[in-house]
């Protein structure tokens, strides 16, 4: 995955994974779909990482089949679940300058990985999340997805906004960051650095990450985003709400011992002499909207 151009620099490179659970039925259309729209129009070189969280259907066989037909994929079976946990165990091995997130419906639109990641792989961010609650977005959901997200939300801003010197307001006008979005992004080292204070191994796993991104003082990148959410969800409702308020109980208690300040962690720098920067075009293509740190 990491190569290097004809004059012998290094290019910078993206690792993707897709956490999937029980999704024989979808798994080798999107995986197909998502390698050929990178192998046509992504300029780094990536990989694309299926994680398979102790699926009980064919998702295991599918995964494994196209690790062989298709160059760039790999897969890795792990046999505990939580979509954390999946994250965590990829993102913390990976070669890459960069590790970012999808979900495997590929609900939001591919057009916006490449905006996604440039300000990370520039150095100019060190995370990257999309939004689906900017206000430049496009989001078509029904009304239960839509419950959802906004009570999801509403919990977060309440629960953060207690929060010591709480910054969750952003420049691209959304009042609270859309933390459960699942396309999102950030530089290996920096996710390396914070991976040690990351607890929870389910969904509030990419809450926690963002505010210990937030409370260290890290850029966090807002990429609006145009996306079809699945009429099909499986997301429990009342689980997902207790366990973001056991998770905002946590982050209030690890705030006010001080437990979320980590140690060293990498700061934003420029591309580095013997990496290739963006393509010519790739970063005019991005709007910067950071966080204020």
């Amino acid at each position: 995955m990491n190569e290097t151009n004809a004059g012998g620099v290094r290019r910078r490179s993206v690792e993707i994974v897709v956490p999937v659970y029980n999704e024989a039925h979808v798994l080798a259309g999107s995986i197909g779909r998502l390698h050929a729209y990178l192998e046509d129009s992504f300029p780094f070189p990536f990989r694309i990482t299926i994680a398979d969280n102790t699926s009980t259907d064919a998702t295991w066989t599918v995964a494994t089949d196209l690790t062989l037909r298709l160059p760039h994929v790999h897969a890795q079976r792990l046999e505990q679940e939580g979509r954390g946990r999946a994250l965590k165990h990829v993102w913390s091995r990976s070669t890459a300058d960069v590790v970012a997130c999808m979900d495997v419906g590929l609900f939001t639109g591919l057009d916006g990985f490449l905006p996604l990641v440039a300000p990370l792989l520039s150095g100019h961010s060190d995370l990257a999340i999309g939004s689906r609650l900017h206000r430049q977005s496009a989001v078509v959901r029904g009304p239960r997805r839509e419950f959802v997200s906004r009570s999801c939300n509403l919990l977060l801003k309440a629960g953060l906004g207690a929060l010591p010197h709480s910054r969750l307001r952003s420049s691209g006008g959304t009042p609270t960051p859309d933390a459960q979005c699942g396309f999102k992004a950030v530089r290996t080292e920096v996710f390396r650095a914070l991976a040690p204070h990351l607890e929870d191994t389910a969904w509030f796993f990419d809450t926690e990450l963002l505010v210990l991104a937030q409370r260290n003082g890290l850029r966090v990148h807002e990429l609006p985003v145009d996306r079809v959410d699945d009429p099909d969800s499986r997301v429990d409702i009342v689980r997902t709400a207790v366990d973001d308020l056991k998770g905002m109980a946590r982050m209030l208690r690890a705030t006010v011992t001080g437990r979320t300040r980590v140690q060293a962690v990498p700061r934003h720098t420029p591309v580095p002499q013997n990496v290739t920067a963006l393509p010519a075009g790739a970063a005019s293509a991005v709007e910067p909207m950071e966080y204020a740190s």
